[in-house]
């Protein structure tokens, strides 16, 4: 009798250990299976500044897909790009304005952007345009770029 108790006792014990094993393993697949959705399909992106203020806040995750599902950024897309001569790389997030072969000029003392000659509405934005950052307009958007400011026009 006491030899079957010890072999019912390592059997619970290999049990055991086989279970973890077992779980382990899933969790090592599961894992990697996130790793490589989260890098190559989505990515999430933290808002930092204002500059988007009030449609997105500071502090503010977003879940951003990747360039597999991406398509050509369309006027009033709100895109997350980065270059390493601004900021380090580091992404920022605006509203597409205008795309390629677009003409785009500012009235800084009226506030109002014009994309084409036409004055947009922008129901979005927290504060009308009247801060000048240097670039002479009106400027015409190059081939394969896109013209992109934040919502929060005076904080952006």
């Amino acid at each position: 009798m006491a030899g079957e108790e010890i072999k019912k006792k390592d059997e619970e014990s290999l049990s055991f250990e086989k279970s973890v094993m077992l779980y382990l393993h899933d969790l090592i697949y599961l894992l990697a299976i996130v790793m490589i959705v989260f890098v190559f399909l989505f990515r999430i992106v933290v808002v930092s500044g204002s500059s988007m203020y009030s449609t997105l806040w500071n502090g503010d995750w977003l879940l951003v897909t990747g360039s597999v599902f991406s398509k050509e950024p369309q006027v009033g897309d709100i895109v997350v790009a980065s270059k390493e001569s601004f900021n380090f790389g580091e992404p920022i997030i605006k509203r597409v304005i205008a795309t390629e072969g677009q003409t785009v000029d500012i009235d800084f003392e009226a506030g109002i952007v014009y994309v084409d000659g036409v004055a947009l509405q922008e129901d979005y934005t927290y504060t009308p345009t009247n801060v000048e950052e240097g670039i002479v307009f009106p400027i015409t958007i190059a081939d394969g770029c896109i013209f992109a400011m934040g919502d929060n026009r005076n904080g952006s």
